[in-house]
């Protein structure tokens, strides 16, 4: 594991040095942590884990090594919906005597959204990356990226604090038993102002599908979690006291990259299979009729109605003029709650 670039190794289940990075490195991230929820928070910790990570690196129960690496390999693979999500959380003024907006990526991961941020200079917000998996808080910091271990349905973070709150790319492991309780905690720590987003993928869409047909019995995790209505999400935003509040759909597709069409559609492949850590994908098959399987397999499932502009609603190979590489994308429409809390009066 490598150190961050303070030269200070800062461990998943170091909450107490995350803390300290934050504070010595991050300032206004470290302004927006609540020291009580913290050390409430250190003395469960010091229990120790109350859940199985199934993101943790243990490669033969969890997924999490196969994850890091799909998005080292292809950290723009989702940067499409990316950039859609951060446009709805809209320009914000950041807090006085802070530099930025600050956003909270509640299931950040490895730091993925704030790295794609980065290198694409997409939105304006100083990103903090936090996580309930140990080893996604490690990898975040290894790479550089400044992240804080929390459960989603609890922020450890002070009232009214930060710009904007985002909940994506794996909301529906929240328990249904926590969504309500994520959303109201959301709302508590957001400015006057501040935008909540909450995104996931429909009951009954192709990705729906994929994870019951491809994930739950290809991986060595599963995948039984329930996806989202409109009218629950919309339920949980009102519930949570939003001013205004909307459901609406994005485009969020895969997509890899290589030097001839064959490339790509491998590239996106072993994009997928590590992706959700479809390890028995690999049963009876070499590694290059794996990665085929897999994409023939997305390519048939995430499939939508043609579009108005004369889109096919299937995937799509281009050959891009700038770099002669070839481009693969996979389309897939994603379901986004978007809160509005009140403004500050006057």
């Amino acid at each position: 594991m490598q150190t961050t670039t303070s030269g200070y190794l800062v461990r998943g289940n170091d909450l107490r040095g995350q803390v300290d990075e934050l504070d010595r490195l991050h300032p206004d991230l470290h302004a927006v942590t609540d020291p009580g929820r913290l050390a409430a928070f250190e003395a469960e910790l010091r229990e120790g884990p109350v859940r199985h990570d199934d993101f943790g690196a243990d490669t033969e129960k969890s997924r999490g090594t196969e994850y890091v690496q799909a998005q080292t390999l292809n950290p723009r693979a989702r940067a499409t919906g990316i950039r859609n999500l951060l446009a709805l959380a809209g320009p914000t003024r950041p807090a006085p005597g802070t530099e930025r907006p600050v956003l909270v990526d509640l299931l950040g991961g490895d730091g993925l959204v704030r790295k794609v941020c980065e290198e694409l200079g997409i939105g304006d917000f100083n990103i903090l990356t936090c996580d309930a998996s140990e080893h996604m808080v490690e990898s975040a910091w290894a790479a550089g990226m400044p992240a804080l271990l929390q459960r989603a349905e609890r922020p450890l973070l002070r009232d009214a604090s930060v710009d904007a709150v985002l909940l994506a790319y794996g909301s529906h492991h929240v328990d249904p038993s926590a969504r309500q309780e994520l959303t109201s905690e959301a709302f508590r720590v957001l400015r006057p102002g501040g935008t909540f987003i909450l995104h996931d993928f429909l009951v009954g869409s192709p990705v729906d599908v994929w994870f019951e047909q491809v994930t739950d019995p290809y991986s060595a995790t599963g995948h039984k979690f329930a996806h989202f209505t409109r009218d629950e999400i919309e339920g949980y935003l009102e519930q949570a006291g939003f001013d205004t509040y909307e459901v609406v759909e994005i485009d969020d597709p895969y997509t890899a990259v290589g030097a001839t069409p064959e490339a790509a559609e491998i590239e996106i492949g072993r994009y997928l299979l590590n992706m959700y850590g479809l390890v028995k994908v690999f049963e009876g098959r070499t590694e290059e009729e794996a990665y085929r399987w897999v994409t023939d397999t997305a390519k048939a499932i995430f499939r939508y109605p043609a579009g108005p502009d004369g889109s096919s609603g299937g995937s799509e190979l281009v050959r891009e003029e700038a770099t002669g590489l070839w481009r693969l994308t996979i389309p897939r429409r994603a379901v986004v709650g978007v809160g509005r809390a009140a403004p500050a009066a006057g």
